[in-house]
């Protein structure tokens, strides 16, 4: 594997964005846009992609094929926006942006780290799995402070 993690940079966005909507991450009530400018505010470094730079075309950067959203509260990590791209999805990717984030959020000292997974999505509880993650009997529930419709 040729690929490079990397914190995200600002010139990555439209690659993100296109990425997490290729990988059906997005939903209409979430502006992706907004989401990649709030976590520009806050925990920055934990906010990583990954690059590979055989599929760059001369001088440019390689094409985008993964993020991994993360944060740390104090008592918890948590990872959003974990995103391979469809074509190079059962490369390791996904699994090797964990291990990264899972190895900042320890660095930061952080015990026990959380994922959310939507209704239905097993491809994704099986990943999961595989990564030792396990159900822990919480159920999630959301509240928007702020509507993301522009």
């Amino acid at each position: 594997m040729t690929v490079g993690v990397r914190p995200f940079a600002d010139e990555d966005e439209d690659a993100v964005v296109a990425l997490w909507h290729a990988a059906g991450l997005t939903r209409p009530w979430n502006d992706p846009h907004r989401d990649v400018e709030r976590k520009k505010r806050v925990q920055r470094e934990l906010f990583l992609v990954v690059e590979d730079p055989s599929s760059a075309s001369g001088q440019g950067a390689g094409e985008l094929v993964g993020t991994a959203m993360a944060g740390y509260d104090g008592h918890r990590g948590w990872v959003y926006y974990l995103a391979v791209a469809p074509g190079r999805q059962g490369e390791g990717l996904g699994r090797l942006l964990m291990a990264q984030v899972e190895a900042r959020l320890l660095a930061l000292g952080c015990p026990k780290v959380n994922v959310q997974i939507r209704s239905g999505n097993e491809p994704v509880t099986r990943f999961y799995d595989r990564l030792g993650y396990t159900p822990d009997g919480a159920t999630g529930l959301g509240k928007r402070l702020i509507p993301d419709q522009r």
